[in-house]
């Protein structure tokens, strides 16, 4: 057989480098496919794509409740953590501001005249009554808040409403936490081309049928992806071999990926802007308000007693009552202006990134999985399909250009 450079030779050559592009593209595209597009491109249901841990992200999002929140993070724990003290004098200083506003909101509309006529040393001293006992509010209301929480804040719809409104948070959690093994999966789908190109070619020089080059593609494209799948999470415990130790590249990197999706999870989802968001208008709202109401409707008893000398029994009882129900309406409505204030606090406070990052790193390779995987894992024939039909379509396209 002549071995010369001639266009038949190069030709021949021409199969292992076709089959490398061919595991290097279908890689990158399995890898695209996974993330992109965020929203559902075509013709619903079938002609079309959307990413597949986007259009997922429902079922992905409950899964990231169960196996990772759910079982490592405890709403009652993280609520221990914060102290009244410290969480009054985070925001004091706003509280004061919004508390003289609603009062004097509530008081010119419930008790006009006795407002009007109260002088300015007795408003001051309902005021200061107020804000002397703002401490003692609070700390019973944070107090009640701790035992009361998993009524008050669903942690699954917490990270379900979040993660489903924002597809590409998803993304990130996923693009960062696998950060070095997406590039692997490209770079060795090059490779693993060239290297199943190599058989696909010799064949080819021995029995030139129309068939084997497509057959040789759709090999190599059902191959390189799975590979490449498997080397990420596969073995999951560490093995020796001729003085290596084999693990799957991701679990390899449990501790570092624990830190970076830690840290994502801390400053992205479960923060204390979210929490408080979910406590005040998702569906423990109406616990949240009760308890608003309980201590709104306690402190009043008390400052009106305190305040006797000057509204004596002018108010009525239909005002009283109003001047409850609009005081408690108001603290729920204008939380919003006082408690961020304390946000940053709290966010210390809770050690969330710290504490998930520790106990994911103890978890073992089996739990550290399911971490990421098991929600695309149904859909994992998909990418290979894909690659497979792809590496086909190549197949036929070198039969064509090159030997025909």
């Amino acid at each position: 057989m002549d071995f010369g450079f001639s266009f038949a030779t190069l030709s021949l050559l021409s199969i292992p480098l076709i089959s490398a592009i061919v595991g290097w593209s279908t890689n990158f595209l399995a890898l695209k496919m996974m993330f992109y597009p965020i929203e559902f491109i075509g013709i619903k249901p079938f002609f079309g794509w959307q990413g597949l841990i986007p259009a997922k992200r429902q079922e992905m999002a409950e899964i990231e409740v169960e196996l990772v929140l759910g079982k490592l993070l405890s709403v009652q724990e993280l609520a221990s953590r914060i102290d009244p003290k410290e969480l009054t004098k985070a925001m004091q200083r706003r509280l004061k501001q919004v508390l003289r506003r609603i009062v004097n909101d509530v008081m010119s509309d419930c008790a006009p005249q006795l407002w009007a006529a109260l002088p300015v040393h007795g408003k001051n001293l309902v005021y200061a009554r107020i804000e002397a006992d703002i401490p003692n509010v609070v700390n019973n209301m944070v107090n009640d808040f701790k035992h009361n929480i998993e009524e008050i804040v669903d942690i699954k719809e917490l990270v379900v409403s979040k993660l489903v409104e924002s597809p590409e948070l998803i993304n990130e959690i996923f693009l960062k936490s696998g950060a070095k093994e997406y590039p692997f999966i490209e770079r060795s789908g090059f490779w693993f081309g060239l290297l199943f190109g190599l058989p696909t070619m010799v064949v080819w020089m021995y029995l030139p049928v129309w068939w084997i080059l497509p057959l040789g593609g759709l090999i190599v494209g059902y191959l390189t992806n799975w590979i490449a799948l498997k080397i990420i999470f596969e073995p999951k415990h560490p093995i020796k071999f001729l003085g290596f130790t084999i693990q799957g590249m991701f679990l390899k990197r449990q501790n570092e990926v624990s830190r970076v999706y830690s840290d994502i999870i801390e400053s992205k989802l479960m923060t204390s802007e979210n929490i408080i968001e979910i406590a005040l208008h998702g569906s423990g709202s109406d616990k949240m308000l009760e308890l608003i109401e309980l201590h709104v409707n306690d402190a009043i008893e008390r400052y009106i007693a305190f305040a006797q000398p000057y509204f004596g029994l002018g108010i009525g009882s239909e005002s009283y009552f109003r001047m409850k129900e609009t005081a408690t309406r108001r603290m729920f409505e204008d939380s919003e202006k006082y408690l961020p204030y304390a946000f940053e606090y709290t966010n210390k406070a809770m050690r969330i990134g710290d504490d998930l990052c520790e106990r994911m790193k103890a978890l073992s390779p089996e739990e550290f999985e399911g971490v990421l995987r098991p929600a695309y894992e149904a859909d994992e024939w998909k990418l290979i399909l894909t690659g497979a039909l792809l590496g086909m379509g190549a197949g036929f396209m070198q039969l064509y250009l090159v030997f025909m």
